[in-house]
């Protein structure tokens, strides 16, 4: 049991190092930046989430999706209701939101999510 603890911290380290890296791509820096539990905001996504704040003071959500099948505009939806509960569970006004993204994405999904504000990254 503790060796597949471990095993899942250490999965999660790595996969905020590649986050942080393709972040830093783009120029977008972070000094702090931590990891929030998709079950604490009442989701059973498998949507990475993390929370910063930039080097200029702003609060920053960062979502990671990586999966093969298409995300549409209800999953594109669903994202916007998570950072609203990150904004209400960590009590701050987060205003720059960023999608990293490692899976193909509908026009119409992608059209929503940029008029919102969002920033989609593209990985590889």
């Amino acid at each position: 049991m503790k060796d597949k603890l471990s095993d899942k911290r250490a999965q999660n380290a790595i996969q905020m190092k590649k986050s942080i890296e393709l972040l830093n791509r783009n120029g977008i820096i972070c000094r702090h930046f931590t990891w929030v539990k998709p079950g604490e905001l009442g989701s059973r996504t498998r949507t990475e989430i993390y929370m910063g704040v930039e080097t200029d003071d702003y609060y920053c959500a960062v979502m990671t999706v990586r999966r093969k099948s298409k995300i549409m505009g209800k999953e594109a939806k669903e994202l916007m209701r998570l950072h609203a509960r990150l904004e209400a569970l960590k009590g701050t006004k987060i205003s720059r939101r960023y999608l990293l993204l490692f899976a193909p994405i509908c026009s119409k999904a992608y059209s929503l999510l940029q008029d919102e504000g969002w920033l989609i990254i593209k990985g590889k």
